[in-house]
């Protein structure tokens, strides 16, 4: 076992201590701004029985249940699949060395400046450090998650999966499975899929490379020991941001080349989301009419993420990285062993194929949301596109409302559905690029938040009108010196 040394010991305690400074000091600008909300909404008095269950510990999922107990609402579950530490791709699929998105950028903190990325990495690392900082490490973003989590008190329950989702009385019930001390059969008012890029459908493989044995073939989405890319020849599918992650993957794997292959005839160079970080994008592209929205989002899509200038340093300086844009891959064929791929440009060899071929919206990829398919609309069921407008990323997405929850394609027999919030990325078409990232997410939290406050006091406004009926708190007394 790896022991530290005293120098190491005393950098961590330090660390340590300016952290537990920071958590507090947290505390106390939440008081001075009365950031967290009295309690008005206890938990259900039944077990099973929550007011809102949130699938997901990652970015999405802390800065909802964050948001939530900041606006007094309790009997929130949140729930996570992966280990204390693996949620969501930090550690896990991510290959690239930093996050996208400027080091300026605020989380999950929901406007408290000591619970932010930056003032948790200058705790840790100095104000130098960051101030000489281009972008975060991906590491240091899953620990400062973690820290959040602490810091914030919300509790995640690790290990634990969402199976199926079904009707209940006014409620969604769950079945759960895992290490979460709760019943495997639960029942929510509110569902929320905070669930990642891929939370609407799964990783998109296109049918020639489906057709394939597994062996030959990794997606970005994937957790995977890259190690046995070593001498071997690769292909990487796509050209945006993470297909770039993969070429530098491989050929730091030690691969003995890597040929990135790729309709697009050009690299992308814009990123679309330094255009729509400002208020009135994020803020308000809910309320557009439809026809807007439709516009905006074919823009947004027609933008692919291009790589970072890093990324594509690193790639295009090794010798054995071969880019062929205007191609793709027209056919592929495993022969004695190896992949035979025809692209435009000829016949490539190769021993396996990366993909950065994005993620497709599709709820029958998803067990647990299976069942859903049919009770809800997706946008080719609630718009017609003008002609020559077509764009199949958006007519895919679920069709959402004000506040992330899914539409009832019947109105009556589907009702239920529409407590069922999809604050994922495949809320971008309905929303804007509010659940997808940390660039817009503080929009998104206000919205997810507020929607959730609206939502249960509409619901229980009859029970509150009584309370103040028969409320009798005394906050004054005449002492008995009124006369008769």
């Amino acid at each position: 076992m790896q022991r530290l040394t005293n120098h190491q010991k005393s950098f961590s305690d330090g660390v340590e201590h300016r952290l537990e400074q920071l958590a507090a000091r947290a505390d106390w600008e939440m008081a001075c701004i009365e950031a967290e909300a009295p309690v008005w909404l206890k938990k259900p008095e039944a077990d099973a029985h929550y007011n809102v269950v949130i699938v997901g510990g990652g970015l999405n999922g802390l800065s909802a249940a964050f948001a939530l107990r900041r606006r007094g609402i309790e009997g929130v579950l949140v729930i996570d699949q992966a280990e204390a530490g693996c949620e969501g791709p930090w550690i896990t699929s991510a290959r690239m060395k930093t996050l996208r998105s400027p080091k300026t950028l605020a989380g999950p903190d929901f406007g408290i400046p000591s619970l932010s990325p930056r003032a948790w990495y200058e705790a840790v690392h100095g104000e130098e450090t960051f101030a000489g900082l281009e972008k975060i490490g991906r590491e240091d973003w899953m620990r400062y998650m973690l820290w959040f989590r602490k810091a914030s008190g919300v509790t995640v329950y690790n290990r634990t999966r969402l199976e199926a989702v079904a009707e209940a009385e006014s409620g969604v019930r769950l079945t759960i499975s895992g290490a979460a001390p709760v019943p495997r059969e639960i029942t929510t008012r509110r569902l929320i899929m905070a669930n990642g890029m891929d939370g609407c459908g799964g990783p998109y493989v296109p049918d020639n490379v489906q057709a394939l044995a597994k062996a030959f073939w990794t997606h970005s989405a994937e957790a995977a020991d890259d190690s046995h890319l070593k001498g071997k020849d690769v292909i990487v599918l796509g050209s945006a941001t993470s297909s770039f992650d993969w070429a530098v993957t491989a050929l730091e794997a030690g691969a003995r080349r890597v040929t990135m292959v790729a309709r697009a005839k050009g690299l992308a160079c814009t990123e679309a989301l330094a255009w729509t970080n400002f208020p009135g994008y994020l803020g308000s592209f809910a309320e557009l009419p439809d026809d807007e929205k439709w516009r905006f989002s074919r823009h947004y899509y027609d933008l692919k993420v291009p790589p970072t200038q890093d990324q594509y340093d690193r790639a295009t300086s090794c010798a054995n990285f071969v880019m062929e844009l205007g191609s793709g891959v027209a056919s592929l064929a495993i022969e004695d062993g190896r992949i035979r791929a025809e692209t435009k440009n000829g016949i490539i060899a190769a021993d396996h194929i990366l993909l950065g071929t994005g993620y497709g919206v599709d709820f029958s990829m998803r067990p647990e949301l299976a069942g859903l398919v049919g009770r809800f609309a997706r946008w080719q069921d609630r718009y017609a596109p003008p002609d020559g407008e077509d764009c199949q990323t958006v007519l895919q997405a679920p069709y959402l409302g004000r506040t992330f929850e899914l539409t009832p394609m019947d109105a009556v027999r589907d009702q239920w559905v529409s407590r069922i919030h999809m604050f994922n990325g495949g809320a971008v078409p309905s929303l804007g690029p509010i659940s997808n990232g940390i660039t817009g997410v503080k929009y998104g939290i206000a919205r997810i938040a507020d929607g959730m406050t609206r939502a249960f006091f509409l619901e229980d406004a009859a029970q509150f009108r009584e309370e103040l009926a028969h409320y009798r708190e005394q906050h004054f007394n005449p002492r008995d010196r009124i006369s008769a």
